[in-house]
């Protein structure tokens, strides 16, 4: 890239962005013109990582002059704060000493250590009476920023590809599947593969993202299989960004549902060229024209009502039509194939569609080429992934010396897994060695586990859970999942999760943590087993997913039903200490407000800091023995705790019960 373009980008000039390239680390001299496309990149992101620290340093410099002439006025961005936060990083954020925000947080009537987390609702209540205006962090937001990132880096990548016009040839499309659950996709698959993938599905229900390719008149088709379960919206959504042309399957005897809508807008997000294929046309419930009726109203015209989308009657069950609908995708890609343009004299670019961790062979990723050829012994990166391809097979596991663009490929060698949506670059050795230097690589454990650092105990109750499944795609699914199934009263931590079977390691963990242990596809070893059995740790596996979560969902209502309530009920000043031992006082007092109970739970309170707290063993009003006295009324009271109580000290009494 010029470095006069270079500063165009970046909205400086030339002689500006030489003086700061030595600041961000980049050394390229005064006289020089371009610079290499990959540390341009890298110079990009540097510069955007230098203007938002800028930001945030002009920000804090506001943020401290308003708290230092003791503005009240809330910051007009506000922070953005995880779902939870320690109070360490907290204080940390707004700059305050945490012995400062430890009392504000007790003022509060909330007592929390450095280490302990807060949730969103409590930390933005505090740090209003700080000065700021606390936001949530979008998580969501966020991942739909990375795939975004993604998205444009590959597009990127491939238009530099085709800039030499003379080398670029047409490549096979790669083709989605996406549709309702149950509707058919899979079916459909298999009628033209001419396998039985579905029979061998748990519940009949696909459950990992697949690729394939099949011939039809000399001429090769790619075909994506995305689960229709809601689980995997994530992978659809990933699906659609890796694909040319797409096919909306759409049962006719059930017409448009959630996920086909859901699906819909994911290919036009993605500007996909599509087909409608209406499946079940076999069954005597069957009724095309409603589901056109349907489509007509989500302004999916189909041609025959005056509209331009292809809706093609098929059965993948006895197989009626399928042969018209590959004639129908070869015509589209045909008319799209200025879009189908592949250089395959360049080094590979691909799409991570798929990747998990084999015991023989290690991490494992399956790909999607869309650029490039791809060859055994090239230096990849993908992601935060490297390595050297070792083994190259394609979706029938045969084994392969190169794949060509729209080939989906088989990936061993990889030093640790990718994640789906990850872009697969070839790279010189030389250039790989510079980068896994920058390369903030973890190293995974033999088991293929990642581990997760417990957070300290929290005050509301909590399900611990340890997730294992078979493939990273399916893991990703679970835990976006479980997101959704979260309730405010029941913190719900993954303590840990990962790929392969249940380990001995996993019981142990989960025994430390109370937690409970889920697995996808996986089960547990024979060692594990034993563990288990003798830890009396709970675990549940399942080939279906929708079981494993319906599982969670139940441990998550067992937790509610445990939960306890707080319930405030008065406040007590203490007018004389009558009699002290190491374990309790006796006290005498007045009932300010509201009532004091025997048995009761007490905060007591000295001049605005909380400095201890008891419970309440005995009561006497006009020396009888009594289990209530209300406000208004002077007592006697028997306090159960270890710090000295003082005359002028003031209890907050209250009680806890079960909801």
């Amino acid at each position: 890239m010029n470095i006069s373009e270079l500063a165009r980008k970046l909205k400086i000039t030339t002689q500006e962005l030489k003086e700061k390239l030595p600041e961000l680390g980049f050394d390229i001299g005064q006289k020089a013109i371009q610079i290499p496309d990959e540390q341009a990149n890298r110079v990009i992101k540097s510069w955007q990582e230098y203007k938002n620290q800028e930001e945030n340093k002009k920000r804090l410099g506001k943020i401290q002059e308003r708290l230092e002439v003791k503005k009240e006025t809330a910051i007009e961005n506000g922070l953005v704060l995880p779902a939870s936060i320690s109070v360490h990083d907290l204080a940390s954020k707004i700059k305050v000493s945490v012995p400062k925000l430890i009392q504000q947080l007790m003022n509060n009537g909330i007592l929390a250590t450095i280490n302990e987390s807060l949730d969103f609702e409590i930390a933005a209540i505090v740090l209003e009476q700080f000065g700021y205006k606390a936001k949530k962090e979008n998580v969501e937001e966020k991942e739909k920023q990375v795939d975004e990132i993604n998205k444009e880096k590959l597009q990127n990548l491939i238009s530099q590809h085709q800039e030499n016009k003379s080398n670029l040839k047409i490549k096979p499309p790669v083709v989605v599947v996406m549709g309702h659950i149950d509707h058919g996709k899979t079916s459909l698959l298999d009628h033209i593969r001419q396998t039985q993938i579905a029979a061998k599905e748990a519940g009949a229900i696909t459950q990992h993202i697949g690729a394939y390719q099949v011939e039809k008149k000399g001429k090769k088709i790619t075909f994506i299989d995305t689960p229709g379960h809601e689980a995997f919206k994530v992978m659809r959504g990933r699906g659609g960004q890796v694909a040319d042309l797409a096919i909306l399957v759409v049962a006719a005897d059930d017409g448009v549902k959630d996920q086909t809508i859901e699906s819909l807008k994911i290919i036009q997000k993605e500007e996909l060229p599509f087909i409608v294929a209406v499946n079940k046309i076999d069954k005597s419930g069957a009724n095309p024209e409603k589901v056109k009726k349907e489509l007509a109203e989500l302004n999916v015209t189909p041609e025959d009502w005056g509209g331009n989308i292809i809706c093609h009657l098929i059965s993948a069950k006895t197989g009626e039509g399928i042969k018209e609908l590959l004639d129908l995708i070869l015509l589209m890609a045909e008319m799209e194939k200025e879009h189908l343009m592949a250089d395959y004299s360049k080094l590979a670019i691909g799409t991570i569609i798929e990747s998990h961790l084999d015991k023989g062979e290690g991490p494992v990723a399956t790909a999607i080429i869309h650029s490039g050829k791809l060859k055994k012994e090239d230096n990849i990166l993908v992601g935060q992934a490297y390595g050297r391809v070792r083994i190259l097979k394609n979706w029938r596991g045969e084994s392969l010396s190169e794949a060509d663009p729209g080939m989906p490929v088989k990936i061993v060698g990889l030093k640790n897994l990718p994640k789906v949506g990850d872009i697969l670059e070839v790279k010189s050795e030389k250039d790989l060695k510079d980068l896994k230097k920058n390369l903030k690589t973890k190293k995974y454990l033999k088991t293929g586990e990642t581990q997760r650092i417990k957070e300290e105990e929290e005050n509301k109750k909590s399900l611990d859970l340890i997730i294992k499944a078979d493939v990273s795609g399916s893991l990703e699914a679970i835990l976006e999942m479980i997101k959704k199934t979260a309730i405010p009263e029941v913190k719900i931590k993954i303590i840990k999760s990962g790929l392969g079977p249940i380990t001995e390691i996993d019981v142990v963990v989960a025994e430390k943590s109370k937690g409970l242990i889920f697995g996808f596809n996986v089960d547990l070893t024979t060692e594990a087993k034993k563990c288990a059995l003798e830890k009396g740790v709970k675990s549940f596996t399942s080939k279906i997913i929708y079981e494993i979560i319906d599982q969670i969902k139940k441990e998550i209502k067992e937790v509610k039903g445990k939960i306890t309530k707080e319930i405030g009920l008065g406040k007590f000043k203490i007018l004389a200490v009558f009699n002290k031992t190491p374990e309790y006082s006796i006290i005498g007092g007045k009932v300010l407000e509201g009532k004091v109970l025997i048995k009761s739970k007490v905060r007591v309170w000295r001049e605005k800091s909380l400095i201890a707290e008891g419970e309440i063993n005995g009561l006497q009003l006009n020396k009888t023995d009594v289990n209530e006295v209300t406000a208004g009324n002077e007592c006697g009271l028997k306090y159960k705790g270890i710090e000295e109580i003082k005359i002028g000290d003031v209890f907050e009494i209250y009680k806890e019960e079960k909801v």
